[in-house]
């Protein structure tokens, strides 16, 4: 079977995206839609929580969102966050963005490489902060285990969740690919498409979390991602198109 349109479960990327050139290349069509977002926890319900964010002194961000989600609810607490605060970041990229909310060159700024592994000599460095982790509703045991191992007095604050998107809008069996990224948008395509069948539609995964969700739910996986061969999705994309055509 030749693939002639796919749906990629993230939001649309610039123009000189990869999937630019496969669209380009392969004349078919590729569609982007966010299968999952994120919505905010409130004041209130951090509460519930226990959480005082005077408390701490050092805090560990691991995304984007986490730094926008734990600043937005520092505003509606109106706590000022005291300039001798310690952040730790799990990357370089992470850190740059701490400059959307602070004066960079004025904090206590450190970051990894790039897995949060890669933070243990940090906290090795500042072992006695007493660090808040903000994070999404979703659990990650590997950072749990990492800061565990660290003997870090560490808290964690759920500051933001991440919901399905309404999709229903959308002709799932339209398209022959459907390209997945994370267990949620495979729980996103379960909510929204309660009867949902794969038929001949092939299906595409990142990870082997991702692949273990899609499994899970009877999905059948035609093209895996990372890997030796195939670093990127694109790359495994891009090469089961052309083998199609063998």
């Amino acid at each position: 079977m030749k693939i002639k349109s796919i749906l990629v479960s993230q939001p649309a990327p610039n123009e000189s995206s990869p999937y630019t050139e496969i669209a380009r290349k392969a004349k078919i069509k590729i569609d982007f839609r966010q299968f999952i977002h994120v919505a905010p926890v409130d004041a209130k319900e951090l509460r519930t929580q226990k959480i005082d964010l005077s408390q701490f002194t050092g805090i560990i961000f691991t995304s984007k969102n986490a730094i926008d989600h734990y600043f937005r609810i520092a505003e509606e607490m109106r706590f000022s966050v005291p300039d001798s605060m310690r952040y730790i970041c799990q990357s370089e990229a992470v850190a740059n963005y701490l400059q959307k909310h602070i004066i960079y060159r004025k904090r206590k700024i450190s970051f990894g490489e790039k897995n949060f592994a890669d933070l243990l000599p940090l906290f090795k460095k500042y072992p006695t902060e007493k660090y808040l982790l903000p994070s999404s509703d979703i659990n990650n045991e590997d950072i749990e285990k990492t800061l565990d191992a660290a003997n870090l007095d560490w808290t964690r604050a759920i500051m933001y969740r991440t919901v399905c998107s309404d999709l229903t809008d959308i002709a799932i069996n339209d398209y022959d690919m459907l390209v997945f990224f994370s267990p949620q948008g495979i729980k996103s395509l379960t909510e929204n498409f309660p009867d949902y069948k794969q038929n001949d539609t092939k299906v595409a995964v990142f990870g082997a979390t991702t692949q273990a969700a899609a499994e899970q739910i009877g999905l059948t996986i035609d093209v895996m991602a990372p890997n030796k061969e195939t670093p990127s999705m694109t790359m495994a994309i891009e090469r089961y198109i052309r083998n199609s055509y063998k």
